[in-house]
């Protein structure tokens, strides 16, 4: 089995209890593509939506006003099951890794009432100064709320 198999299979058996923070996000019929099903690009919406949403609320992040930004390097996703409009779903969040200046992402996307992710993905941001696009180290207070998402078991 290879390492990318392995860790799709590990992503796919992973819990709710694996994620600190959820925001709960309602379909729209418009994320439905000609398959009726969500479209897989708005799964990166959703992944930048709780990622951005958690940063505001709860680690002093302000996309419009910060000397800081975080811009995404990498990017990933998994496919289990597909979702569909009208359904609610729980967008879990938890941080993987954080660096000097970067922290990893994982979101997990799970139907309301399901144990089960639909996908799992996440990114990479890498922090720097808004105007000169230079990465700097992650401001202490942005640090201390992305703490509170870091998983101690969270290996892909």
């Amino acid at each position: 089995m290879s390492s990318d198999s392995a860790s799709g299979q590990a992503l796919r058996t992973r819990a709710r209890s694996a994620y600190p923070y959820f925001l709960p996000y309602r379909t729209r019929w418009t994320d439905n593509d000609q398959y009726s099903h969500v479209n897989n690009s708005v799964y990166y919406h959703l992944f930048d939506s709780v990622v951005n949403t958690y940063l505001i609320q709860h680690a002093h992040l302000s996309p419009a006003t910060s000397p800081l930004i975080g811009l995404v390097v990498s990017s990933f996703s998994h496919f289990f099951s597909p979702v569909s409009f009208p359904v609610v779903l729980d967008l879990g969040l938890r941080v993987t890794k954080i660096g000097s200046s970067s922290v990893t992402y994982e979101v997990a996307v799970f139907e309301q009432g399901s144990d089960s992710p639909s996908a799992v993905g996440g990114y990479t941001h890498v922090f720097v100064d808004r105007v000169s696009r230079k990465s700097v180290p992650i401001a202490s207070n942005t640090r201390e709320g992305l703490n509170k998402l870091l998983s101690p078991t969270a290996k892909l």
